[in-house]
C-alpha cells in the first residue's frame, strides 16, 4: 500500500505548471514591434558539475521550462563563468511542488528572478496569424501554403481577404526560402488553365526554379500550370514506363512527366498548346540534358494525337542505349579514357533498333482530357495494316487524368468508364486500372484511368 507521502508526491508531480507564452493580440495595422512579451520566471543556480543530476532528478522534471527554441540552461548573467541558471516553469516559489522545493534547497545555490523575453522571431506563423485575426476567424485560420521554387502560393477564403497582405508578410518573414507570396484567385485562364494570382508580399518575381525528381524546372508561374501537390503522381506514372519506351505527352506543360521520363531513358514527344508552356518545356529539356530524346511541339492536343504515330514512324528515335549518365559521370569516363590513351567508345545504339513505336500516351488535363479521346479513332488506319501490325504488336497504353463529382468509388468508376467509352466508341478493356490521384474539393476527385487502346479503335 502506498504511503500518504508517496501519494502526495505523485499528485504534486502531476500539477500542470504552464506559462502563458502566447503572443499579444495585435489587431490593426501590422507591426512586428507589437509582438513582444516579458514573462517573469524563476531560475535556479547550479554549479556546472551538478547539471547532470538535475536532468535526471524526478522532482525537477516538471519544473524545468520546456518551450520550443528556448534553452532551459543558460549562463548566469551576473557571473558568466560561474554557476548556470536552470530556467523554471513558474514565476513564484509557491507554484513549485514541495518535493521540488526540497531538492532545490539541498542541491542548488538558490533561486533568482529571471525575465524571459519573447519577440516576433520567437512565434510561428500560425501564432502570429492567430494574434492578428478577430476571434471569430481564428479557429480555421490559414496556415498552409504550397511552395514552388521561391514562391509560396495560398488559397485564401473570402473572409480572410481583408488580412491577405498581413498574412502574406508573415509567411514571408517566417520562411527564409520564400521571396514571393501570392494568392491564387478563383479565375483561371480558360484556354491554358493556369491560375490568375495576386502578389501578397515580397518581390514580384514569378519566374521560378523548382526541383522535383532530380530534375530542374524553370517557368513563369503566372503563365503556365504547375501543381506541386502532383509530384507523387508524376513519380508514379514515370515508374510505369520502361526506359526503352516512347512516350507521347499530350498536355506536357513544362515537363513534369516528360523530363523525368527522358532522364529515365524514354524517348518523348512532348506537346502543349500554351506557347509559354512549350517555351519553358524546351528550356527544361535543355537544362536537364535530354534534348536528344525529347521533341517539343506546341499544338492542339487532338491534332498532336492524330499525328504522333506517323511522326515516330517517319523519324524514329535513336535506340535506347542504357542508363543516362550525369555530367559528372561523363567527365569521369572521359578522364579515364584519356588516362588510358584511347578515345574509343562503344556505340550501344547499334545493338538495338531505332524506336518507332509509341508505348504510352499521357493525358494530364483532368478538366477536359476525356473529351480528346475521340482523336484516337483511326490513328493507325492510314498505314498498311500488315506492316503496322509488325510494329504495333501491342497497342499503346493511355493514361487519362480526369475529374469526377462522384465521391463513392463505385459511382466514380461507373461515371469515368461511361464518359471514356462514349468518346472512344468502344468498351474499355477489362484490365484497365483506375487510380485515385487526390481529392480536389469536398465533392471533386481527380483520377487517372489507364487502359490499352483497343485495336478496333486504332484501326477504325
Amino acid at each position: 500500500m502506498l504511503s500518504e507521502l508517496t501519494l502526495t508526491l505523485k499528485q504534486s508531480l502531476r500539477r500542470q505548471m504552464t506559462l502563458d507564452v502566447s503572443p499579444p493580440l495585435a489587431a490593426g495595422p501590422f507591426n512586428r514591434t507589437l509582438f513582444r512579451k516579458s514573462i517573469p520566471i524563476l531560475a535556479a543556480r547550479f554549479p556546472g558539475t551538478k547539471l547532470g543530476s538535475v536532468r535526471k532528478s524526478v522532482p525537477m522534471r516538471s519544473a524545468v521550462i520546456d518551450l520550443p527554441r528556448i534553452r532551459s540552461v543558460i549562463p548566469d548573467p551576473a557571473d558568466p563563468s560561474g554557476d548556470r541558471l536552470v530556467l523554471l516553469n513558474v514565476s513564484s516559489e509557491v507554484d513549485l511542488p514541495s518535493e521540488t522545493v526540497e531538492f532545490l534547497k539541498t542541491e542548488s545555490n538558490g533561486l533568482v528572478p529571471y525575465t524571459l523575453e519573447l519577440d516576433y522571431d520567437y512565434w510561428t506563423a500560425d501564432d502570429i496569424i492567430q494574434a492578428i485575426l478577430p476571434e471569430a476567424l481564428r479557429e480555421r485560420s490559414p496556415v498552409g501554403f504550397a511552395i514552388t521554387g521561391h514562391i509560396a502560393h495560398v488559397n485564401l477564403k473570402d473572409e480572410y481577404l481583408p488580412y491577405k497582405h498581413q498574412i502574406g508578410q508573415i509567411f514571408l518573414d517566417k520562411n527564409p526560402q520564400i521571396r514571393t507570396v501570392v494568392n491564387k484567385l478563383d479565375t483561371i485562364d480558360n484556354q491554358f488553365r493556369f491560375f490568375k494570382m495576386e502578389l501578397l508580399a515580397g518581390d514580384p518575381e514569378y519566374v521560378a526554379e523548382h526541383h522535383e525528381a532530380d530534375c530542374r524546372f524553370t517557368f513563369d508561374f503566372t503563365q503556365v500550370y504547375w501543381n506541386s501537390r502532383l509530384h507523387t503522381e508524376h513519380e508514379r506514372l514515370v515508374q510505369i514506363f520502361n526506359p526503352e519506351d516512347v512516350v507521347a505527352d499530350v498536355f506536357a506543360g513544362v515537363g513534369p512527366f516528360a523530363v523525368p521520363a527522358a532522364k529515365k531513358g524514354c524517348a518523348v514527344l512532348a506537346n502543349d498548346l500554351n506557347p509559354q508552356s512549350a517555351k519553358y518545356l524546351a528550356v527544361n529539356v535543355e537544362n536537364n540534358r535530354v534534348a536528344d530524346v525529347v521533341r517539343v511541339s506546341c499544338e492542339d492536343g487532338r491534332a498532336f494525337i492524330q499525328a504522333a504515330v506517323n511522326r515516330v514512324l517517319a523519324e524514329p528515335f535513336p535506340a535506347y542505349s542504357g542508363p543516362r549518365k550525369s555530367k559528372t559521370q561523363e567527365n569521369k569516363e572521359r578522364r579515364k579514357q584519356r588516362a588510358l590513351g584511347s578515345q574509343t567508345t562503344v556505340d550501344t545504339n547499334v545493338l538495338l533498333p531505332p524506336r518507332n513505336k509509341i508505348s504510352h500516351f499521357v493525358m494530364n488535363l483532368p478538366d477536359s482530357a476525356i473529351t480528346f479521346l475521340d482523336a484516337f479513332r483511326g490513328i493507325l488506319s492510314h498505314r498498311d495494316r500488315q506492316e503496322i501490325e509488325k510494329i504495333y504488336t501491342t497497342m499503346p497504353m493511355i493514361h487519362c487524368h480526369c475529374f469526377t463529382r462522384e465521391i463513392e468509388p463505385e459511382l466514380a468508376r461507373a461515371d469515368i468508364l461511361q464518359r471514356v467509352e462514349e468518346k472512344i466508341g468502344h468498351p474499355v478493356p477489362d484490365d484497365f486500372s483506375l487510380y485515385l490521384v487526390r481529392s480536389v474539393a469536398p465533392n471533386k476527385e481527380m483520377y487517372c484511368i489507364s487502359f490499352r487502346l483497343p485495336a478496333r479503335v486504332a484501326y477504325e
